[in-house]
């Protein structure tokens, strides 16, 4: 059976794939800043990756990253693009030396890869990136990871989009406020919010490592498109609450949150016609059944 390597294995995602991978009887090697037992350490700052982490391996899932949806300081811009390319640059300088013969290299990458704004346009992988900081960043995130080619790995990235889990994430942080009967749009309402239920993700992942023809950029976001405002009714009735509250002004999260307010405030569509087209089926395509699972 094939030995993974999983960088992020400790987060939200990397939890829930490391489990899937095991229950399907893979190898499942994590790497951790923290020198504990089980765990492979590794260290940007002192340009380390344990190198028997590499012994007899064939495939390396790079989803290591600090999380977007903190405030977008200088400094913490940096951690951002730190935390995502400099360590996949880390991980292939060390591929090279210990494990050359790599089969595969599968990275997250984020559906803001088409940039951050509102557009009737639905965004397919041969869409160039956007000229912002978020469409930037996952450029060279996924070009960081393209790297890998050169020693005839093949690669793959996962443009994810807006992760819904009962653990954390986006869903976490809104329930709360539901719950109280304070959900509300926010800004127009209108923004799209690409999203996918943990479950999918987590699929796709497990669907490209097993098929060895699959390379390349894919969306990974539900098939059902639906603005801020649908979503925040959707989710107020699935918690048998209500979503009547005048819609949260722009403005006052653009104080609050600065720059980084423009991924709650600008969306656009992404279609992941292309990891469907590969045989992938979602179990939940559609949002009602999504948000009830994960609540109900």
């Amino acid at each position: 059976m094939k030995t993974v390597l999983i960088s992020g294995a400790t987060g939200l995602v990397g939890k829930k794939l490391k489990a899937a991978l095991e229950a399907k009887n893979y190898t499942v090697r994590s790497l951790s800043r923290k020198k504990e037992k089980d765990l492979f350490y590794w260290n940007l700052q002192e340009n380390y990756v344990d190198p028997k982490a590499f012994e007899n391996l064939n495939t390396i899932i790079h989803l290591a990253g600090a999380p977007i949806s903190e405030k977008w300081t200088k400094e913490y811009k940096k951690e951002l693009y730190d935390s995502r390319i400099k360590t996949a640059e880390l991980l292939f300088e060390n591929t090279k030396k210990y494990a050359p013969d790599l089969k595969t290299f599968i990275t997250s990458s984020g559906a803001n890869y088409y940039g951050t704004f509102t557009t009737d346009k639905i965004f397919s992988e041969n869409e160039p990136n956007g000229n912002d900081f978020l469409g930037n960043l996952c450029l060279d995130w996924e070009n960081a990871a393209f790297k890998f080619e050169s020693l005839g790995t093949r690669v793959a990235t996962v443009r994810t989009a807006a992760v819904l889990s009962d653990k954390d994430g986006m869903l976490k942080k809104l329930m709360p406020l539901t719950k109280l009967n304070l959900a509300s749009p926010l800004g127009s309402g209108k923004q799209i919010v690409p999203w996918i239920h943990i479950d999918d993700l987590v699929g796709i992942y497990i669907h490209i490592l097993e098929n060895e023809n699959l390379n390349g950029a894919f969306n990974a976001c539900a098939p059902e498109i639906v603005n801020n405002s649908q979503f925040t009714k959707t989710l107020a009735k699935t918690m048998s609450k209500s979503a009547f509250l005048p819609d949260v002004p722009s403005f006052i999260l653009k104080i609050i949150l600065g720059e980084m307010s423009s991924i709650v405030l600008k969306g656009s569509a992404v279609s992941p016609e292309k990891i469907q087209n590969s045989r992938f089926k979602f179990q939940f395509p559609e949002l009602n059944s999504a948000l009830k699972n994960l609540i109900q």
